[in-house]
């Protein structure tokens, strides 16, 4: 290695061993690697598509990130306990929890979205550093499939395309990285703190590391003192929607801040960019306070539970850079992971029924982007969605906050809807009624006026939505009972007009056609007087025909019941009446009448039945 090359250090102490005991913190320090330019980007996650013969499409993900290369890959392909190794021309080395925070590794579950996550730092133990310009990772992917453990190797070679700053600290979840240059300066004097410590900092924890590193350069013993401090805060969520992580504005006091950077996922954004996010960046107590949106871009959410609970998972990326008095530069990075608590779902439904439209309109919102409807049950009756019936119909209503919601429509007078009339007493007067048996109610609450008066109609709609949980495919029910009230009863139900017959001029006479209705048996029809029967037809030399559908009456010319006006050596008119009377009191309804004209031919013939 060339001389003028500048020597950095780099130190890994392992994070999560504190945790568990902080009596001890292992060190491992890294063999010096040389540079005479540091790099890396502020961002710039660049995506690799993986090559590695063997593995499915869409399962294996490889990033360089501005201070670290990530693999994700897919639980169902490799199931559960996936196990990786990290290789460089001495041999391959297994990443056990330990072995990860001495060299540089983390490995995390996630979840959210679902996938296990190995991030590597470009100063791990057995990453290929050249000149900190260039950094190649070898790792070998063991599996366990049918059985047999199979072994997929992975490499990547990242370039960062950010200057390293001359001191960085990166405080990873289960270890902090120390890396400084070796012509930066150290503060003089001996300091008899302990070399590890846990203590709160403004009401913050915060893990500190002390430590003297010692390297030797041909005759030269170099003596780097290194200091590193993280915060150790868990996160708090509010029920304003945010969720608030916090960190000491100095934890190095002799340190000022400069910039403040944060985003998710590995993402960093400058603190105007990510405040156009929704992201709330302040100091309080002189202490840093990170309020992350609910709903911020590139957040884990999932619904759970039967009463469909769901928690937001962030993985936090924050960076802050610091200067001291010369204007030296120090980069701290942190990676969390926060998780809010399990919070109640907020879906909804609405009652948006509007009586002069005559139908129910319910709308259930703030259904979650992974939960889908799969069903609804009306007054107990199932259908499935998408629907296959045309009576009604569900429309989905889709939101810029990634939430959906549907909205039913329902007419009062289908069939599944439950009809019910309250009288003065109130008590159900009938239930389940059809339009046929509330017009016959309404024809008989018309001569009482006091019961018109008192008597309610209630339309009835209870509502099961079933919801599925994606992907899982979990169940989750949301009930809901929606009510119209309609007080002036026969008023909004359109009485059913009496029957009308359709009628022509035939050579012979007049044809009358009726097509029947479920109804119309509320009506007598007569001739004159005389109600219309099969005898009364054959008495009369009427045609009758009657089935289900309709009721053929064929009446020849002067017959008995027609009316004749106008009649000259020419020709005449004939008027015949079919009457329409009221079922019980015999009163007329309505009536349909036909008047043709005659022609002489049949004067002449029927003579006698004029004169």
């Amino acid at each position: 290695m060339d001389d003028e090359f500048v020597n950095r250090l780099t130190v890994f102490t392992e994070e999560k061993a504190w945790q568990q005991g902080r009596s001890q913190c292992p060190v491992s320090t890294k063999s010096e690697t040389f540079c005479s330019c540091f790099s890396v980007a502020l961002l710039l996650s660049l995506w690799s598509r993986a090559e590695t013969a063997g593995i499915p499409d869409g399962v294996l993900r490889m990033e360089c990130h501005d201070r670290y290369f990530m693999i994700a890959v897919d639980p169902s392909f490799t199931g559960d306990e996936p196990h990786f190794e990290a290789v460089d021309e001495t041999g391959a080395y297994a990443i056990t929890q330990l072995y990860a925070a001495q060299c540089g590794y983390s490995i995390n579950v996630h979840p959210l979205p679902g996938h296990v996550e190995l991030r590597a730092s470009y100063f791990s133990c057995q990453t290929q550093n050249k000149d900190d310009e260039m950094f190649t990772f070898n790792f070998n992917l063991n599996v366990t499939q049918e059985g047999k453990e199979v072994t997929y190797p992975l490499n990547k070679t990242c370039s960062p395309s950010l200057p390293w700053s001359p001191r960085e600290v990166t405080c990873e979840t289960n270890y902090m990285e120390v890396s400084v240059r070796s012509e930066v300066t150290c503060p003089s004097g001996t300091k008899k703190d302990d070399w590890n410590s846990l203590k709160p900092v403004n009401g913050v924890p915060v893990e500190a590391v002390h430590a003297t590193i010692f390297s030797r350069q041909s005759w030269v013993v170099l003596m780097v003192d290194l200091v590193a401090a993280c915060s150790m805060d868990e996160g708090l969520y509010h029920e304003s929607g945010y969720m608030m992580w916090e960190t000491p504005e100095m934890l190095y006091p002799n340190l000022d801040g400069q910039q403040v950077n944060v985003g998710l996922k590995g993402e960093l954004v400058a603190q105007p960019v990510a405040e156009e996010r929704g992201y709330i960046v302040g100091k309080q107590n002189n202490t840093i306070q990170i309020c992350i949106p609910e709903n911020a871009a590139g957040r884990c959410r999932k619904c759970c539970g039967d009463n469909l609970y769901e928690f937001y998972v962030y993985h936090l990326y924050l960076e802050q850079i610091l200067v001291d008095e010369d204007r030296v530069e120090t980069r701290i990075r942190f990676l969390r992971t926060l998780a809010t608590p399990l919070l109640p779902s907020s879906i909804f439904t609405e009652n948006q029924t509007v009586l002069e439209e005559n139908m129910f309109t319910v709308y259930l919102g703030d259904v979650p982007e992974d939960v889908q409807l799969a069903a609804v049950h009306l007054n107990g009756q199932e259908f499935t969605v998408p629907l296959n019936v045309s009576s009604f119909i569900i429309t989905k209503v889709v939101h810029p906050n990634n939430t959906h919601g549907y909205k039913l429509k329902v007419p009062f007078e289908d069939p599944v809807v439950l009809q019910q009339i309250f009288l003065r007493d109130a008590q159900v007067l009938q239930l389940d009624m059809s339009s046929v048996i509330m017009n016959v109610l309404c024809l008989q609450f018309s001569k009482t006026d006091a019961v018109l008066h008192y008597a309610v109609l209630h339309y009835i709609l209870n509502i099961n939505y079933t919801l599925t949980v994606l992907p899982e495919k979990d169940f989750y029910y949301h009930m809901e009972s929606v009510v119209a009230l309609v007080t002036d009863v026969c008023k909004s139900i359109p009485l059913k007009a009496p029957p009308q017959f359709d009628a022509v001029c035939t050579e012979s006479g007049i044809s009358f056609k009726l097509d029947h209705r479920p109804f119309d048996y509320l009506w007598e029809i007569t001739i004159d007087s005389d109600l219309l029967t099969s005898e009364l037809a054959d008495q009369h030399g009427y045609i009758m025909s009657n089935d289900s559908n309709s009721l053929l009456l064929e009446v020849p010319l002067f017959s008995h019941g027609y009316e004749y006006k106008n009649i000259s050596l020419k020709g005449f008119f004939g008027t015949f009446e079919i009457i329409m009377r009221d079922l019980e009191t015999s009163e007329v309804q309505g009536s349909t009448i036909k008047t043709c004209s005659l022609l002489q031919n049949s004067l002449v013939e029927h003579a006698s039945f004029l004169f």
